[in-house]
């Protein structure tokens, strides 16, 4: 099978910012329909919303994020198996722009069906995600031979690409809304959605080759003296508890990050200064500070890893790193409260949130591109795509686990949750990096890591 036929661009194969594209004009389509969702449900129906109530709105926002990140499980499963990725991604991406369209429709065209119309575009898009966001991954680790350098570094330059989409899809999809009314915010979503198909359509062959093109379980199969598809080996295994472990401390991470669209927004909103002079900075600006932040310092800590070569740490290393940096977000979080001196009327620094953030997205690029290069590294081939929609189920409980914590506000008070955020990130971080060494032992040298008499040649794993 051909990687890449069009040669290097800034150190990497020129696929993978054809993939980089294709996923930031996807992401902005997700987080534009995201953004105006629930003000479109809560919106009265005379101004072009549904008029539905704040709790039923949350509701239905709650289901459809945690469908969003479940049926990844089935797409890739679907990608491994029968239509590999490259079709998924295309076929995914066309029930994702008839989603975003559906949604789009002047009210006139479906009265009295609207809210038939509604769960038929949602329900087009949860499909269309569930075959496109695993194997876009799952194709960039394929642009790198097993043991490249390159990888984590090649996963966090994808990731500021979804960062970018994020940030450009709240300001165009808002501004759309705000000007023409709801159905224009769904309608760029939907332009987002095809100028990503379109990427594909144009440049998938000259700069991926062959790769995505053949399901996973064929490819596997062939490989195979005997032709059949064979059990999982000894160490396909221990590289499968892997990915299993590392994603419960993905779950102690997001749960504590995704705090920051629910108890952290609150905070902005209620407690801190956001007055420059006369201007008082909007509370949902802060929301953009993660995705800047990633786009800033996602090239840097890219370029770091590459230029650590051997010395770059491991895996579990980075995740332990993460979680670290969560930590001392909620730090600044915890410095916040002790400026109100239990005086809730006491408005308190934005430098704190900014902080905050910071440190957040520090340890969210030391965690989340590195697992889905790990993934791609641990995961048996012919589960490549089902492994990393398992890993996106991981977010699925995080999210409802986040849902959870920030609930208690009320009854514990906002100190509380910090310093215990903070407190779990910490302990989590430390006892990764004492479980790290036998981790290291499970990946079997996928990382290139030997420890005590396991010996590795050359950087070859076996699929």
């Amino acid at each position: 099978m051909s990687n890449q036929s069009s040669g290097t661009l800034l150190g990497h194969p020129k696929g993978l910012f054809l993939l980089f594209g294709t996923e930031l004009w996807e992401r902005f389509s997700y987080y534009a329909m995201r953004a105006i969702l629930v003000l479109y449900l809560t919106d009265k129906t005379i101004n072009g919303g549904l008029g539905w109530s704040t709790q039923d709105a949350l509701g239905l926002y709650g289901i459809y994020t945690g469908l969003v990140y479940i049926t990844p499980l089935i797409g890739g499963w679907i990608a491994d198996n029968f239509l590999g990725q490259r079709r998924s991604i295309i076929i995914g991406g066309v029930f994702m722009a008839l989603g975003q369209f559906t949604l789009a429709l002047p009210n006139s065209f479906i009265d009295p069906h609207a809210v038939t119309a509604f769960y038929a575009g949602l329900g087009l898009l949860i499909i269309g995600n569930g075959l496109f966001k695993p194997n876009i991954s799952t194709m960039v680790g394929d642009l790198y031979k097993d043991g490249d350098n390159r990888r984590d570094g090649a996963f966090t330059i994808f990731y500021m690409g979804i960062n970018l989409g994020a940030l450009m899809a709240g300001i165009i999809a808002g501004s759309a809304s705000t000007a023409y009314g709801w159905k224009a915010g769904f309608l760029t979503a939907g332009i987002g959605m095809l100028l990503s198909l379109v990427m594909q359509f144009i440049f998938a062959e000259r700069l991926l080759g062959d790769i995505g093109k053949e399901p996973a379980a064929k490819r596997a199969a062939a490989m195979n003296k005997s032709g059949k598809k064979e059990p999982l080996t000894a160490q396909e295994r221990d590289r499968l508890k892997v990915i299993m472990i590392m994603g419960l401390f993905v779950v102690i991470f997001w749960a504590g990050f995704e705090q920051a669209g629910g108890l952290m927004n609150i905070f902005s909103q209620h407690y801190t200064d956001r007055m420059i002079g006369s201007f008082e900075v909007p509370a949902a600006w802060f929301q953009s500070l993660n995705p800047f932040f990633v786009i800033t310092l996602a090239p840097v800590i890219a370029a770091l890893w590459v230029k650590m070569g051997p010395k770059e740490p491991s895996s579990p290393a980075k995740f332990a790193m993460g979680l670290f940096f969560l930590a001392i977000g909620f730090l600044c979080m915890i410095g916040a409260v002790t400026q109100q001196g239990g005086d809730i009327t006491v408005k308190t620094s934005m430098f704190w949130l900014v902080g905050a953030y910071f440190f957040h997205t520090l340890g969210e690029l030391c965690l989340s591109p590195i697992g889905l290069s790990m993934v791609t590294k641990l995961a048996p081939l012919r589960l490549a795509s089902l492994m990393m929609g398992a890993w996106f189920g991981f977010n699925a409980v995080a999210n409802y686990v986040a849902g959870i914590i920030g609930a208690h506000v009320g009854e514990a008070g906002p100190m509380a949750i910090f310093s215990g955020i903070a407190i779990a990130a910490t302990v989590a971080g430390v006892l990764l990096l004492l479980c790290s060494n036998q981790l290291i032992r499970w990946m079997h040298g996928a990382e290139g890591q030997v420890i005590e008499d396991e010996v590795i040649e050359g950087n070859a794993v076996e699929a």
